[in-house]
């Protein structure tokens, strides 16, 4: 299977106002990029950069080194499937939850996984959450997250770590191929940690964010479920 795309044309520099965060999960610019004050670059894998990819013509690292900040090696993949992959999610993390520093965020086609939506709705502004769900045969066009371990611990904040989310490491048979075309050995996610996070089961079945809208989603009714995933729960830091 071939790597993502990423010659869909996007204007970079982007601003927010181009992916709006509602309704939930966000508009999303379907390439990979680094996002900054507000502002969103396309990023672009490239084998002669040192760290593999480009924004703006320079190296990844580079231009990560140039805003004060961690290179690639020492940023957490974490797999973005909901609204994390929104831009204007991302200021909203900055601007509620204190995230600082570019935040990476890489094209990713996921293989055995999907997006699926969750038995509860959100308190805040009663919209619908989506949860990872096990989905042998299904692909499905998501994110990598390359955070720092203080991005990530925002990230830990935004989920509700332990109460209705848990951190977990992927270690089934699920596959993740970044838009240049590598694997991570080694993928973070967020996985339900309650009843209201859970798949919900429609009819026995979950139902992906793909197949129906946010619109049609929060009148869904059901059941919570399992959500099939072969992985381990972190507890505290992660060890690598």
């Amino acid at each position: 299977m071939s790597s993502p795309d990423l010659t869909t044309t996007v204007r970079s520099p982007f601003s927010d106002a181009d992916f709006p965060a509602d309704p939930y999960p966000g508009a999303r610019p379907g390439v990979s990029f680094v996002h900054l004050d507000g502002v969103g670059r396309a990023v672009l894998p490239d084998p002669t950069a040192p760290s593999g990819w480009r924004v703006d013509g320079d190296c990844l690292d580079s231009w990560l080194a140039d805003h004060g900040a961690a290179p690639l090696c020492d940023r957490q993949p974490v797999l973005a499937y909901g609204s994390n992959a929104c831009p204007a999610k991302i200021t909203w993390l900055r601007e509620e939850l204190g995230l600082t520093g570019p935040a990476v965020v890489i094209s990713a086609r996921c293989t055995g996984l999907a997006a699926v939506w969750s038995a509860g709705l959100r308190a805040r502004d009663g919209q619908r959450p989506a949860v990872l769900a096990a989905a042998p045969g299904v692909v499905e066009d998501h994110a990598v997250w390359f955070a720092t371990p203080e991005q990530r611990r925002v990230l830990d904040r935004c989920e509700g770590r332990g109460v209705r989310y848990r951190l977990v490491q992927l270690h089934g048979a699920e596959r993740i191929q970044l838009a240049d075309g590598s694997e991570p050995q080694r993928v973070l996610a967020y996985a339900a940690a309650s009843p209201e996070r859970a798949p919900l089961l429609v009819d026995g079945r979950p139902v992906r964010c793909a197949d129906v809208d946010q619109h049609a989603a929060v009148r869904l009714t059901g059941t919570p479920g399992s959500d099939g995933l072969t992985c381990t729960e972190v507890t505290g830091e992660p060890g690598w």
